[in-house]
């Protein structure tokens, strides 16, 4: 369904409000930057946003008011830089603690209240012994955004106001019906399980190779260039299974509630733990949007 037409190109309609929802993805997220970037640029008036684990982390930025510094920091982000920012633990329920990469993103985004934000926000997490989703819209950002991409068996949960919460993708990977409380009459939807750009095959090559420190850190970040493409690592294995699951609910609920408009971000553009490819899925996400907006009149 297609958002209706504004009048012409100086039309104040072109300020449309617009609630947005941001899908789960892993690395994928970052393309939605990209597409904030490219509904800003044709005048659209984001007034509310809800996300889900990556689409959670990248909606929480936006609405913080520091997208473009957020970006700029991983855009210049390398392999080699992201696996320091793991923290492996032992004797935990996951394998990395996620504070070290937490506060480095903290740094630039600063520690903000979601109550506080200048745009109204949702992060959806899952309380995993109540079987349910949680919308969190108050208290500290960074703990609900911790909270919110806390994948199962990679990252421990996250303790909000004593609930252990961990990924929104688990149960909401697509959280439309958090931005039904929005002013907004339209919304439109980042679905981040959308056909891939061509068959499966292997990962991007060119992949440089990680210091000796973190070597076993990376194993568990899929292989590298040059080795079998039947050689995946532990977390390729957890990614694929989660994506699975993620798509088909991801499905039903825009079959459910579907939005005005919804852009498709191809799945297999990249490793679900690519995060240092930023640069690349910012443009993916940018073209997507372009070429659903043109689709849709804007």
């Amino acid at each position: 369904m297609a958002i209706a037409m504004p009048d012409g190109p100086g039309s104040p309609t072109r300020r449309e409000p617009i609630a947005l929802a941001l899908g789960a993805g892993g690395a994928r997220g970052l393309a939605q930057i990209g597409v904030i970037e490219a509904l800003e640029a044709r005048g659209l008036d984001i007034v509310s946003v809800a996300g889900s684990s990556s689409g959670g982390l990248v909606g929480g930025v936006y609405a913080a008011g520091r997208l473009r510094e957020f970006r700029e920091g991983f855009e210049r982000l390398s392999r080699r830089d992201f696996l320091r920012l793991l923290d492996p633990v032992m004797g935990r329920p996951g394998l990395i603690a996620g504070q070290r990469l937490v506060d480095a993103m903290r740094e630039v985004v600063g520690d903000p209240r979601i109550e506080e934000l200048p745009v109204p926000f949702t992060a959806a997490a899952v309380d995993m012994e109540r079987q349910r989703v949680v919308w969190l819209r108050s208290g500290p950002l960074w703990d609900a955004l911790r909270a919110s991409f806390a994948i199962p068996g990679l990252f421990t949960p996250q303790v909000v106001h004593g609930r252990e919460l961990v990924d929104g993708g688990l149960l909401a990977p697509l959280p439309i019906t958090a931005t039904r409380l929005s002013d907004a009459h339209r919304l439109v939807a980042v679905d981040m399980h959308s056909r891939p750009r061509q068959p499966p095959g292997d990962p991007a090559d060119g992949v440089p190779a990680a210091p000796a420190s973190v070597s076993r850190l990376g194993r568990w970040f899929g292989r590298r260039a040059g080795e079998p493409a039947a050689e995946v690592g532990l977390v390729d294995t957890l990614s694929r299974a989660l994506d699975t699951m993620q798509a088909q609910i991801a499905r039903v609920q825009l079959a459910l509630d579907p939005p005005e408009l919804v852009i498709g971000i191809p799945r297999d553009v990249c490793q679900f733990y690519e995060f240092w490819r930023a640069k690349e899925l910012v443009d993916v996400g940018r073209n997507a949007a372009e070429k659903a907006l043109d689709a849709a009149g804007y």
